[in-house]
Parts: C-alpha cells; sequence; structure tokens
C-alpha cells in the first residue's frame, strides 16, 4: 500500500445493534464497558434512557437502537463510551450495544444530501455498506438556536 492510500484511510469501530453494523470514527470512542446499573429518572427524554456512574463521572445511556433498527434492544452486551461534542464543549455518552466490537481502518466515503441526518458517512467492510453514525444528529443535546426575527405586522399609524 502507498503512503498516500494509507493517509486516507481512517479507523472506525464497528458495533452491533441487533442483526445490523455500524461505525463510530475511533477518535470518539472513550471505551468499551460491561452494562452495569443504569439509574432512571422520571423526568427525562425518550431518547435518555438513565445514567450510569463511571469512574466519578455521570455518564448519559442513549439507546439508538429503534432509532436506527426499528425495535428497542433487550439483550446488551456492552457500552460503548463515546464523546460528542457540542462546539468547544465535550460530552460523553453511553451506547448499549448487542454484540463484539471491531476496530477497523477503511476509506470513509462522504455523506450525500440524501442520506437521513444521522449519517456521517459510509465505509464498505466484508461485502457490506456500513453507516458511519453522526452522534450530535442521533442522540438528545443542546441544539443551535437560530435566532429569530421579529416582523411587525401592525399597519403603520395614521396621523389626522
Amino acid at each position: 500500500m502507498t503512503i498516500v492510500a494509507e493517509i486516507a484511510l481512517e479507523s472506525f469501530v464497528l458495533l452491533r445493534l441487533g442483526e445490523r453494523r455500524f461505525a463510530l470514527k475511533a477518535s470518539q470512542i472513550v471505551e468499551l464497558i460491561a452494562p452495569s446499573r443504569v439509574f432512571r429518572f422520571p423526568h427525562r427524554t425518550a431518547a435518555l434512557e438513565g445514567v450510569i456512574l463511571r469512574r466519578g463521572r455521570i455518564i448519559p445511556v442513549c439507546d439508538v437502537s429503534e432509532q436506527l433498527v426499528g425495535k428497542k434492544m433487550t439483550l446488551r452486551r456492552f457500552y460503548l463510551i463515546a464523546n460528542r461534542y457540542f462546539g468547544a464543549q465535550k460530552e460523553s455518552i453511553a451506547l448499549p450495544v448487542s454484540g463484539d466490537c471491531e476496530l477497523i481502518t477503511a476509506e470513509l466515503t462522504p455523506r450525500s444530501e440524501s442520506d437521513l441526518a444521522h449519517v456521517a458517512g459510509w465505509l464498505s467492510h466484508g461485502g457490506d455498506a456500513i453507516e458511519i453514525l453522526n452522534l450530535d444528529a442521533l442522540t438528545p443535546g443542546p441544539h443551535a438556536t437560530r435566532p429569530s426575527v421579529v416582523v411587525s405586522l401592525q399597519p403603520a399609524e395614521v396621523r389626522a
């Protein structure tokens, strides 16, 4: 393999949700851990299942399986701890996965305008086209707010 070809390759972690595989950039991954107790709270969004405690930190658990494969996962083999970013702010989240994870090196194919928002790109591995996930679009968190423009629709004042 040439140096140019090696530069174009990136590292990804493949994760399994049910029968499907997805990918995250390896630079986003913090660690892979065994399932632990999930603490649930009464006022949470549907996308936030609860939190786990890990190394003195509170980490939100976001089960994205229903969005990606159409049904909620009941079998959890691991939690994949990944970072997502809100501008300069970084937050770790836990993604439940149902199978082994694998570190691979592959070439990223950029997303097209017709792809769903959660798709950051594509890669080919073992004859499969695998979605690279965009965690910012897939998991809950602060969203950029658009500045609102106030337009007055009242008629101009009439002076007699």
